[in-house]
């Protein structure tokens, strides 16, 4: 019998080191793992921006296992909360501000827990890495905050809201986010949507199953090749959706790999 690839969803990991707040509500918060001490050499803040189609049923925690590995090389994380669908203030335009305010201020708050930690480091532009809508997060606050931003690592990212509002993605899910379709709310879209903001400033990795059943990866193709020089696309042909987020998966080497190439 095939592994459940759904089963990093719900696999453990260790407790982050610290939680930072960003703002007053109870999910504008992040969790923080330090970096391994390994080769002496400087790696980004890396915040995750989790996935899960924007819903309050999907949090954080399931990037537990891949924050901890990406920790254990090297890189202080920060695992991004915001408020999603089905909570107060979450959707438009609670969501894209709650991770935009958070990518403005986790690397001041991950640089004062290294220093209590002992761990003292310059904690620059960091790079975003974003599952699924998680990575339509991440390349939207690279559009808004380009000079916040040292690198987006998108994986499997709902890079075109129009389209995922078409094709119905997880039931509405794209409605939900932005109120309405494309026609309702077209300045919603303009705003929100990273295929309407292309080419790209921020250097950018896509990388995305052929396998894919939640996102068409036909949709990062697209993306890509509109967004310039500064894209890269990675296709693997045998992955599905959530391999790109488990450490045990064939795929994670290619996923490291790629986060390496955006702060050689």
């Amino acid at each position: 019998m095939l592994p459940d690839p759904r089963a990093v969803l719900t696999r453990t990991a260790p407790v982050a080191d610290a939680t930072v707040r960003y703002g007053d509500g109870p999910d504008q918060l992040a969790d923080v793992r330090l970096p391994a001490a390994l080769d002496g050499s400087a790696r980004p803040l890396v915040v995750v921006i989790h996935g899960g189609f924007w819903r309050d049923e999907y949090d954080r925690a399931h990037v537990s296992p891949l924050a901890a590995d990406l920790a254990a090389r090297g890189y202080p994380v920060a695992q991004l909360e915001f408020r999603r669908t089905g909570q107060a203030g979450g959707g438009w335009p609670g969501t894209l501000d709650d991770v935009a305010a958070g990518v403005l201020a986790l690397p001041e708050l991950v640089a004062e827990v290294l220093a209590v930690a002992g761990r003292p480091a310059a904690v620059g532009a960091p790079v975003l890495l974003g599952h699924s809508a998680g990575g339509q997060l991440a390349l939207y606050c690279a559009r808004r905050l380009p000079e916040r931003v040292g690198g987006v690592l998108a994986l499997a990212p709902v890079s075109d809201l129009a389209e995922a509002y078409r094709l119905d993605l997880d039931g509405g899910a794209v409605a939900a986010l932005l109120g309405g379709g494309p026609e309702e709310f077209p300045e919603r879209y303009a705003a929100a949507d990273p295929r309407q903001h292309v080419p790209l400033q921020s250097p950018t990795v896509v990388i995305h199953g052929g396998l894919d059943r939640q996102v068409p990866p036909l949709m990062s193709r697209r993306y890509a090749a509109a967004a310039g020089t500064n894209c890269q696309l990675i296709e693997l042909p045998d992955c599905e959706h959530f391999g790109l987020i488990d450490p045990e998966s064939a795929a994670w080497p290619t996923v490291t790999a790629a986060l390496r190439s955006l702060h050689r």
